[in-house]
């Protein structure tokens, strides 16, 4: 039987999945990354270590095969904007930014006032973001003219993978529209911003198919992973484009919420959407002629992680941490006692777009316990997230209920909250590895095994029970959401 490989690059470990032609897990790994914060604002990681834990996480799945893995084709996945400098040897300059790294606001600014905010939408579909790939090549032309001047192609971090795994230099649409040099309607790389912000056209890599193959299986990445060379490499596609195959959402109709280190909404569409006041982004989905509007919060997952492990490090007995403060808070009423978390640890994008945004518990005292800690983090999370399903709610984007994948999918008591925040049923597939799988499908069409993307999804997922929406719980976390976003604007100006 024919076995699929998906790896997928995140923010916290590369992950490897392998599965069969039903979508059986054979074997997964993940292999952890360390972020780099240099400065408070800046996350760094470097590209050699995305590719030694590749190999790693590969290596590790591979062995809890039974029988040698007939891998007959490799997807790839990754996280969004962040930039990856080569020079023409292919040979990485220096660390890559990051897409929750904030240093680039000045080069936003540059941007907007260049391109003109009509010309951005026109022309991209998103307003100039720190975290976009453009103002991240910008910032090094200003601040690095050494390293720039070596610079010669960038790419995404998946797109990094696929170099060292086949030579060839390529992306695909999902991650190019999240760059700011893409026209994401047109899907071409857009001459406009291009030519506007004096860069070459050299610049960009070329664009395949996400379920395309774009190169072959070399004889030195093949000796590395312990796999034959030769094995065709998909295209591929982006962290969330990714994510939201592995849950079956190739279609317009429904959204997936999505923890990962950040945390997303994302709802497919027929034809590019732009929100009006772009607080929401738009971007092409790894299926062919389909887009996809979504919002973002920067620290999702990541937020309940450095509290777990800052915070409340302390709690730490021999059972899961994890399990721990999501049972305690679960014994604590709707709203905390009072206690709002604000999520923003690494600044804000949707609806705020303020990178110098920050975290905060506010309304604090000593009745407070752990335990209401706990709950107000995960609520504001939740609260957060809301902020994006009211927008999709506002442009009309059909919402009967919200696929959840990654980390706010695994606790019962995290999927009630959910969907008494949102006022809508929640529902989990039987597959829970997120853009990994994703990675395998479209590795697996992309060599014929399905006729497309959502033939393979069909073929492989299926739906678990939902999880539904209590209206009494509902109505009263309407004065703890209102709580929340009435702070952000009280504090905007002293972070």
């Amino acid at each position: 039987m024919s076995m699929f490989l998906g790896i997928d690059v995140g923010t916290s470990g590369v992950k490897a999945l392998l599965v069969d032609e039903k979508g059986n897990t054979i074997g997964e790994a993940t292999a952890p990354l360390e972020l780099q914060t240099p400065q408070p604002g800046w996350a760094e990681q470097h590209p050699d270590a995305f590719w030694k834990a590749s190999v790693k996480a590969v290596r590790a799945a591979l062995s809890q095969s039974k029988k040698p893995a007939q891998v007959a084709a490799i997807g790839l996945s990754g996280q969004m904007h962040t930039s990856v400098f080569l020079d023409r040897e292919n040979r990485v300059i220096r660390p890559a930014l990051l897409w929750c790294d904030g240093r680039t606001t000045a080069e936003c600014e540059w941007i907007t006032k260049t391109v003109g905010a009509a010309g951005l939408r026109k022309n991209a579909s998103n307003p100039a973001l720190e975290g976009f790939t453009l103002p991240k090549v910008l910032w090094l032309r200003k601040h690095e003219p050494a390293a720039f001047k070596r610079l010669a192609k960038v790419v995404l971090p998946k797109d990094y993978i696929r170099l060292c795994l086949t030579g060839t230099l390529a992306t695909e649409p999902s991650d190019a529209s999240a760059t700011l040099m893409y026209d994401t309607a047109k899907q071409r790389w857009s001459s406009t911003i291009l030519k506007a912000t004096k860069l070459p056209e050299s610049l960009v890599p070329d664009v395949v198919g996400s379920s395309e193959v774009s190169g072959h299986l070399n004889n030195a990445a093949a000796a590395a992973l312990g796999l034959p060379a030769g094995i065709p490499v998909a295209g591929g596609g982006a962290d969330n484009a990714c994510g939201a195959i592995g849950v079956g959402l190739v279609s317009p109709g429904e959204a997936v919420v999505s923890w990962g280190t950040s945390g997303t909404v994302l709802a497919p569409t027929a034809k590019p959407v732009v929100d009006p006041g772009l607080r929401a982004h738009t971007f092409c989905h790894a299926v062919p002629e389909t887009w996809y509007v979504m919002g973002v919060m920067l620290t999702a997952g990541g937020a309940f992680g450095w509290y777990r492990d800052t915070v409340a490090s302390g709690a730490k007995t021999g059972t899961d941490l994890n399990l721990l403060l999501n049972e305690e808070a679960a014994g604590v009423p709707i709203g905390a006692l009072g206690l709002t978390f604000l999520p923003y640890l690494q600044g804000e994008r949707t609806p705020h777009r303020d990178a110098s945004a920050r975290g905060a518990f506010v309304g604090l005292s000593l009745a407070h316990k752990r335990a209401h800690l706990s709950r107000a983090v995960l609520e504001g999370i939740t609260f957060g997230l809301r902020d994006s399903v009211e927008i999709l709610r506002a442009m009309k984007l059909p919402l009967s209920r919200l696929l959840l994948t990654g980390g706010g999918a695994r606790s019962a008591f995290v999927r009630q909250l959910q969907a008494d925040v949102f006022g809508l049923p929640v529902q989990q597939v039987n597959r829970e590895q997120g853009p990994a799988f994703g990675a395998a499908l479209l590795g697996a069409v992309s060599v014929g095994a399905f006729a497309s993307v959502p033939a393979a999804c069909k073929a492989t997922l299926s739906r678990k029970a939902p999880t539904k929406s209590d209206k009494k719980a509902h109505k009263a976390y309407a004065q703890p959401y209102a709580r929340f976003q009435s702070l952000y604007p009280a504090l905007a100006g002293k972070f």
